[in-house]
């Protein structure tokens, strides 16, 4: 559905969640959108061939979403790193959850505001996780989950001290990676950083039927 006013063209669909009710949302029609006339994008960091990224679907996240539907988080604080459409934080907000969505895009905010309308929820939390810059009002959480994350390679290490400022002394890092090349170069940053690896291969099909091959990372501290 093509909306012009919003200067980017946008679509719904029906995701499935393993073992939940399906969420509907509403993402960016195709990877070819982009529309950052004041340059904030831009000022953070996003360029022009990455800016669609935040408002697409991906497969790792509608795994991470799964992972979601029936994990023990008990009353840990959460935070999704690189939300995006934030289908695990939505996942985790309908089931209770204390979950803060963080994402870098000026338009997350926004498309996760109408994406809880459109299932029937409060707004969930949402607070700007700008992995190269501080984020002073972020906070620290005891469970950070992020999906398809390491897809640039300069993003291990960011990534892991960015982790490092917002984890608590005792904290579970998860993360589903789809098997890209800078999987090793993290796990070397966050062992560094005191977390101790698990990891289990990921080869079930998407709910649709679709291939999926990946990896669900775990990172444990306790110090």
């Amino acid at each position: 559905m093509s909306t012009p006013t919003l200067g980017y063209a946008i679509k719904h669909q029906h995701v499935a969640v393993a073992g939940g009710a399906d969420l509907h949302i509403r993402s960016l029609l195709d990877k070819q959108q982009f529309y950052d006339p004041l340059g904030v994008a831009e000022a953070a960091g996003i360029s022009e061939a990455c800016w669609s990224l935040f408002g697409q679907v991906w497969p790792s996240a509608q795994k991470m979403a799964d992972l979601m539907q029936d994990f023990a988080f008990g009353e840990r604080r959460i935070l999704e790193i690189g939300c995006g459409l934030a289908l695990a934080s939505m996942v985790i907000h309908r089931r209770a959850g204390d979950i803060t969505a963080s994402d870098c895009h000026p338009l997350t905010e926004a498309f996760l505001a109408e994406n809880s309308l459109l299932n029937a929820m409060p707004t969930l939390k949402y607070a700007t996780g700008n992995w190269g810059r501080a984020n002073p009002d972020l906070g620290v959480f005891d469970l950070i989950i992020g999906s398809d994350v390491l897809y640039e390679r300069d993003q291990p290490l960011a990534l892991a001290q960015f982790i490092e400022l917002h984890a608590a002394p005792v904290c579970e890092v998860l993360i589903i990676d789809p098997n890209r090349g800078n999987r090793s170069a993290f796990n070397r940053q966050m062992h560094e950083r005191g977390f101790v690896l698990s990891e289990a291969l990921i080869t079930a099909p998407l709910n649709d039927g679709s291939a999926y091959r990946g990896r669900l990372l775990r990172y444990q501290r306790n110090i």
